[in-house]
């Protein structure tokens, strides 16, 4: 079968690559195009765009880059027609996905919508229009199939991929990790400040404010491979800060606490269970737009799905050098506090479900294609 994939971040890149290995496992004779990043690389088939050319954050960035966007959804629709594929996969990303999905719903082409937009959050009439382009859609959060049931629209839990990726984890990954990577026995705090160019360097200026206030720490920030070391190395300065490439999951595994920009990563932080602030400070004009339709209590997946204040989120005027301090004095040195974070963890895990989210995607894709 012939599979035209479509994943817009790295987060997408990370779970369309885990679903690509499931399909191969079901589809001897398959054939992938995508749009995506280096692990669905690593998987095979061939890459027409890369996810680095493509993330636009904010509505003011979006708007700077239309023209952009534009070129690439014309020339999306023209690839797509001319591979013909037996099924589009659509991976969040939905600003994009959904003009694609509508598109190619109109020329008789199958359409699996993998990982839900967050309509819940903003633009709730966009169920609307996914019910009549999409043929299925696989949704990663429990609360989403309610969500979906109140338009009388059936879709599928499967449950969340990160899970599958945890369950990947070499054992030694605590062992190793700090002889591999050189680093002193200090004990570590994780920096993860996003993975666009944008937004990491608002960020990690703001996160490594604090560098001079752990001296008995070490911080590492989490590179992303589309940034250049030289921009991270810009800001990082003559610190003692650390940089590594490939290594998130290893730092969180190694980490006693993590600054984490708002995204899948503060999810991916508690579900490996490592006590975290989530930080989040965008454009004023992309801020003031969003305040006013976004219609969701918290940024973070972790209280998104808990439906309560599990970690501390600072936003926007909130995310000052004094505030950040006292948070990650809570999660480091307070016991108590950090013992509840993490029991709250386990509970967001049960919540979830167990690992195999990949693999039920990839057995409903399969299903959908011999109907």
């Amino acid at each position: 079968m012939k599979y035209y994939i479509i994943a817009g971040e790295a987060s997408g890149d990370l779970h369309g690559s885990n679903l690509m290995k499931e399909i191969q496992r079901n589809d001897s004779s398959f054939d992938f195009r995508f749009w995506g990043g280096d692990k669905m690389q690593d998987v095979g088939g061939k890459l027409v765009k890369h996810y680095r050319d493509l993330a636009f954050m904010g509505f003011s960035e979006v708007i700077a880059n239309l023209g952009t966007i534009m070129s690439n959804l014309k020339f999306c629709k023209e690839d797509l027609l001319q591979f013909n594929p037996d099924v589009l996969i659509l991976i969040d990303y939905p600003g994009f996905n959904l003009r694609v999905a509508e598109f190619a719903h109109k020329k008789g082409i199958r359409v699996v919508y993998y990982i839900s937009p967050q309509v819940w959050a903003w633009k709730k009439n966009r169920v609307h229009k996914i019910r009549k382009v999409v043929d299925k859609m696989i949704v990663i959060l429990p609360f989403e199939k309610d969500f979906y049931a109140n338009y009388d629209y059936e879709v599928d839990f499967v449950g969340h991929p990160l899970l599958d990726s945890f369950h990947q984890l070499e054992e030694n990954a605590k062992e190793n990790f700090r002889e591999r990577n050189q680093l002193t026995p200090k004990p570590i705090i994780a920096v993860l400040p996003g993975s666009r160019k944008q937004e990491v360097k608002k960020m990690l200026t703001k996160m490594l404010s604090l560098v001079g206030d752990y001296p008995d720490h070490q911080f590492i920030v989490a590179g992303v491979n589309t940034l250049e070391k030289s921009f991270y190395h810009a800001i990082i300065g003559n610190t003692d800060v650390r940089l590594l490439f490939g290594e998130t999951q290893n730092i969180l595994i190694n980490a006693d606490g993590a600054l984490v920009t708002s995204g899948t990563a503060t999810l991916e932080a508690a579900l490996i269970g490592v006590p975290e602030v989530v930080c989040y400070q965008g454009s004023k004009i992309s801020y003031e737009i969003a305040k006013r339709i976004v219609k969701v209590k918290y940024i973070s997946l972790v209280n998104l799905i808990m439906d309560k204040e599990v970690v501390k989120e600072l936003i926007q005027a909130d995310l000052t050098h004094e505030n950040l301090k006292h948070e990650l004095d809570l999660i480091l040195f307070d016991k108590v506090h950090r013992a509840n974070m993490l029991g709250e963890y386990e509970e967001l895990r049960g919540v979830l479900g167990n690992s195999g989210a990949s693999m039920r995607a990839a057995k409903i894709i399969d299903n959908i294609l011999l109907q």
